[in-house]
């Protein structure tokens, strides 16, 4: 069975607000920021080259995945976030999103590694990371202790 048929976009003044409406599954904000909050991180890290995209479907926003660069070592992209509509979980559209964001990172080529930090109590994210590749990097962030910071090769 193949997974949903979906694609990146671009925030823009027409569909941000759509954006803004998307909503997180129960328990989901102790992991992953809402929509507002990511739309703000991709303008924050605007010095960082952060890009935040639309997960679409159907014309239809399904999702937003935000990537920005790291300022410093080691150089490479960080996925900050990946938020998937709760109506919409469970479908295969996180694992398709993330696919697309790795192959629009290794057609831009800037880095060759992208890192993403998770909680450990995200289970189902793990999983997600995990099955696209990303492995344990073995760093530790004193400050998210509580998380693994995983990487995937490009």
């Amino acid at each position: 069975m193949k997974g949903p048929l979906i694609c990146l976009g671009e925030i823009t003044q027409e569909n941000w607000l759509e954006a803004a409406r998307l909503e997180l599954g129960e328990g989901q904000s102790a992991f992953v920021a809402g929509p507002v909050g990511i739309l703000a991180r991709g303008y924050v890290y605007r010095d960082c080259r952060a890009r935040v995209w639309t997960v679409e479907e159907d014309c239809r926003i399904v999702g937003l995945a935000m990537v920005r660069e790291f300022d410093d070592e080691p150089l490479g992209y960080e996925l900050q976030q990946l938020l998937i509509d709760r109506r919409e979980q469970g479908r295969g559209v996180g694992s398709a999103a993330l696919a697309l964001v790795l192959d629009r990172l290794r057609d831009e080529g800037r880095w060759p590694t992208v890192e993403v930090c998770v909680k450990m109590a995200d289970a189902p994210a793990l999983r997600i990371y995990e099955k696209a590749g990303f492995t344990d990097s073995g760093y530790v962030d004193p400050e998210v202790p509580d998380a693994l910071n995983l990487v995937c090769k490009l």
